[in-house]
C-alpha cells in the first residue's frame, strides 16, 4: 500500500494522524518475520476448536501490557506474556517477551508495569516478537481476559505488519464466569482471583497476568463442565442467548 493511502486509512480509523505510528511500521517490519507471520496467519485460519472437548482443548493464555487501550492512536505493546494450558491442566511452557517501541511508556503506566524507555530500546522488534509468539502458540486457541483489549492490539500489529485481519479466536474468560455466576458483574482481574482463591501475584507483568488468568481458565472450565458444557460451541451459544 502506498503511504499516502496508508495516511488516508490511518485517518479515517482514528481522526488524527500520528508519525510515530510510521516510524513503528517501518522499523518493525522485516520481511523474514513478515513472511513467517502471513503463513502462519493462513494456518491459523484453518483451525477450528469449537468441537474439542474441553478437558482436550489446547490453549494459549496470554495477557499484552500497552502505553493505553487505542492502538489506532497511537498507543502501543509493550510486553506480551503467555502461557499454555491442556483442559484444567497448566503447563510448564511459558513465552514472555518485552517490544520495541517508538511510543514510551508514561510515567504511570512504568510506575504500573515497571517497564522504562531504556527496557524497550533494546527490547526485539515487534515482527520479531510476534514470530515468536505465533510459533508458540501454533495449533493452540488463544484465551484472554477482558479480550477486546487483546484483540485490538492483535488486530492494529497484524494489519500494520502485514495489511491483513486477525482472525484467530480470543476465548474470554468472561463467558465462563458469565455462565458460571450470571449475577457477577465486575470482571477485574484481581476481584475474580480473589473471589476464585487464586493468588495475585506480579499483576501488571504480562507473564505474571497470563499465569493469573490460566488458573482462571483452568477453575472456570472445571466448572462449566460440572454444569453440563463440552466444548467451546455450547458455551458461544449459552452466552449468546444471554445477551
Amino acid at each position: 500500500m502506498r503511504m499516502n493511502h496508508m495516511i488516508h486509512y490511518l485517518k479515517q480509523l482514528s481522526g488524527k494522524v500520528n508519525p510515530s505510528m510510521y516510524a513503528s511500521m517501518q522499523d518493525q517490519s522485516n520481511p523474514h518475520h513478515i513472511s513467517m507471520l502471513r503463513q502462519m496467519q493462513k494456518e491459523m485460519k484453518m483451525k477450528n476448536t469449537l468441537e474439542v472437548p474441553l478437558n482436550e482443548l489446547r490453549v494459549v493464555v496470554f495477557d499484552l501490557e500497552t502505553t493505553g487501550f487505542y492502538p489506532n492512536k497511537g498507543d502501543a505493546m509493550l510486553s506480551i506474556g503467555a502461557v499454555k494450558v491442556t483442559g484444567e491442566t497448566i503447563e510448564n511452557d511459558t513465552f514472555y517477551s518485552l517490544v520495541q517501541s517508538s511510543t514510551a511508556p508514561s510515567d504511570e503506566v512504568t510506575a504500573l508495569t515497571g517497564i522504562t524507555v531504556e527496557d524497550l530500546e533494546s527490547a526485539p522488534a515487534l515482527s520479531d516478537v510476534l514470530a515468536r509468539f505465533y510459533q508458540f502458540m501454533k495449533g493452540h486457541t488463544l484465551v484472554a481476559h477482558h479480550a477486546k483489549h487483546e484483540q485490538a492490539f492483535m488486530q492494529h500489529a497484524s494489519w500494520s505488519l502485514m495489511r491483513s485481519n486477525f482472525d484467530h479466536r480470543i476465548v474470554d474468560t468472561s463467558f465462563l464466569i458469565r455462565i458460571v455466576d450470571p449475577k457477577q458483574r465486575g470482571f477485574q482481574l484481581e476481584d475474580c482471583c480473589t473471589t476464585c482463591g487464586v493468588e495475585v501475584k506480579d499483576r501488571h507483568h504480562a507473564l505474571g497476568d497470563a499465569k493469573m488468568t490460566a488458573e482462571l481458565w483452568c477453575y472456570y472450565v472445571k466448572k462449566v463442565q460440572e454444569l453440563g458444557f463440552t466444548n467451546l460451541r455450547e458455551v458461544y451459544e449459552r452466552v449468546a442467548r444471554m445477551g
